[in-house]
């Protein structure tokens, strides 16, 4: 585990444009991205692939980081958006690759351009908040902040920017909206 105050002072120092401390930083956050990556994609290699992603991000965007919140509550945002996006991607790929060996003809071959997305993806989450966006966007951060980054209410609220009790009751609304979604088959 890294120790969360010097990874505080390296954001700090890297979003006043020490590259030494942004190369620090990115090596002490990498199994932690990853890890976290992990909970929309756990397929092993495309969590790797949305962990480059964010630290690819985390690089780019760095300046942006002010310190106002805590740097693992930016970061946090980074990743949830990564991943997302690379389930999106993987999902795109899929569906634009049609698959070179019928399955039909080799029963229990699994294609290996669907197998990240349809098995190694949280498949009905992702779905859901899609269709989430779609329909309520205003719904998404909460929800993805406190149940999938896991941040405690206070860092939510702060992150989204909404009285505490707006959060609850947003995140509650939320936690409605997805539930028929990802219990129907």
């Amino acid at each position: 585990m890294h120790d969360a105050g010097l990874t505080e002072d390296l954001a700090r120092r890297a979003a006043a444009g020490d590259a030494a401390a942004l190369d620090q930083l990115l090596t002490e956050v990498w199994p932690d991205v990853v890890r976290r990556c992990g909970r929309f994609l756990p397929c092993r290699e495309d969590a790797e692939e949305a962990a480059q992603d964010v630290l690819l991000q985390l690089s780019r965007k760095i300046s942006t980081f002010e310190g106002r919140s805590r740097f693992s509550t930016w970061l946090y945002t980074v990743i949830a958006n990564c991943a997302r996006q690379k389930y999106r991607e993987l999902k795109r790929r899929a569906a634009e690759q049609p698959a070179s060996i019928e399955p039909s003809a080799f029963p229990g071959y699994v294609d290996p351009r669907t197998t990240s997305v349809i098995a190694g993806s949280r498949v009905d989450l992702l779905e859901a908040l899609d269709r989430l966006e779609r329909e309520h966007p205003h719904l998404v951060a909460p929800l993805v902040y406190r149940d999938i980054c896991q941040l405690d209410y206070a860092e939510v609220a702060e992150r989204v920017g909404i009285p505490l009790g707006t959060l609850k009751s947003r995140l509650h609304e939320a936690r409605r909206q997805v539930r028929p979604w990802l219990t129907a088959s």
